[in-house]
């Protein structure tokens, strides 16, 4: 048995004068992204490679931050069903845009580079190959049309 859940987001975007939507140079990226009941709206803008304010959010970073926001949930949870004790969490993560001469684009590969801090040195090994079980489980990775790879780093303190 499946549960559906349906996401929403309200995208707001408004001509500034001296702005034309006709002139691919000249109209502004920048938008704000509300979802219901969040306390703030994002400021987002497209990726400063694409006329795009680099001091706001981009929608690649929006990707790769909910891939390796996703990944993490996903991977304290199958270290809970294994009982191993996570102490902390760092992930830098990075992707591989390639654009075409048409202007269209996609991810090529994500990289998530996971340093994660446990207490039990038994425990190290099951720790690093849990990040497997944690990709498949994650739902947005399970969304993606590109390769995820994982280079885990387990430390003990």
């Amino acid at each position: 048995m499946s549960i559906n859940h349906t996401f929403q987001a309200t995208i707001n975007w408004n001509i500034n004068e001296g702005e034309s939507t006709q002139n691919p140079r000249t109209f502004s990226r920048n938008h704000e992204v509300l979802i219901e009941n969040k306390a703030t709206p994002l400021k987002v803008s497209a990726a400063k490679p694409f006329r795009g304010d680099d001091a706001l959010y981009n929608p690649e970073d929006l990707l790769l931050s909910a891939l390796t926001s996703c990944h993490m949930m996903s991977y304290l949870y199958v270290c809970a069903q294994n009982n191993i004790e996570v102490l902390s969490y760092t992930d830098n993560a990075e992707g591989d845009l390639e654009v075409n001469a048409s202007g269209s684009g996609n991810f090529k590969t994500v990289r998530l580079k996971p340093v994660v801090s446990i207490n039990d040195a038994s425990q190290k090994e099951l720790a690093k190959s849990l990040h497997t079980k944690a990709n498949q489980l994650c739902f947005i990775a399970n969304s993606c049309n590109f390769p995820i790879v994982h280079d885990a780093t387990i430390v003990v303190r």
